[in-house]
Order: structure tokens, then sequence, then C-alpha cells
């Protein structure tokens, strides 16, 4: 658990779950002190941005007549759970792992 206050006034909470809201908050803490030297919050950043990747992905997939639409719909509900799942948890000072996504935020992060 993660309760700790940057020097912003900004909870470790607050700031993972804040990196979900889009890309650009995820990058801002990525770069900006102090931010970027917080694993926890440098892993929900990565675990952000690859979701975002994977949203985009499937997106792609929807230029597919029929197939490539119920992916695209199908996709898009998965990831929309799991985006609430993840900043629920984010709010909660967990750091939980996506399937995959996960592994690669953790590796990134350097948790």
């Amino acid at each position: 658990m993660s309760e700790g206050t940057t020097q912003s006034g900004l909870s470790d909470n607050a700031a993972g779950a804040l990196a979900y809201v889009t890309v650009i908050p995820a990058i801002v803490f990525l770069v900006a002190e102090p931010y970027n030297k917080n694993s926890y919050i440098k892993f929900h950043a990565w675990q952000s941005i690859f979701l975002g990747i994977a949203w985009f992905a499937i997106s792609i997939i929807a230029i597919i007549p029929i197939l490539g639409w119920l992916i695209f719909i199908l996709g898009s509900i998965t990831l929309l759970i799991a985006w609430i799942i993840v900043l629920l948890k984010a709010l909660k000072g967990e750091r939980y792992k996506l399937p995959f996504i996960g592994d690669l935020a953790e590796k990134q992060a350097g948790v």
C-alpha cells in the first residue's frame, strides 16, 4: 500500500489513479519529478500507457468488417472493465497487475 504524499500535495494513490484518466497525465508522471522516482506511480503510468496502446490496437482491428467489429466491441468492453478495475485499485493503493500488460508495466517501472 502506498499512502505517501509527494511535495506537490498529491498523494501516491491519487497520482496513480490520475494516470489512468488519459495518457497525458501518465506521460507527465513519467517525466516530472518527484513522480518519476516513485515506483508505484511509474507502474500505474506505464500500465495506463499500455492499456491505451491495447485499445488503439483493437480499434485498428475494427477496420475489418464483421469479425473486426465484433473483436472491437468485445475488446472495448473488456478494456473498459479493466480500466475501471485498475483505476479503483490505484485509488485504494493497490498495485493491481493486468495480465500481460501488468508484466510489461512492472518491467518498465523497474519494480
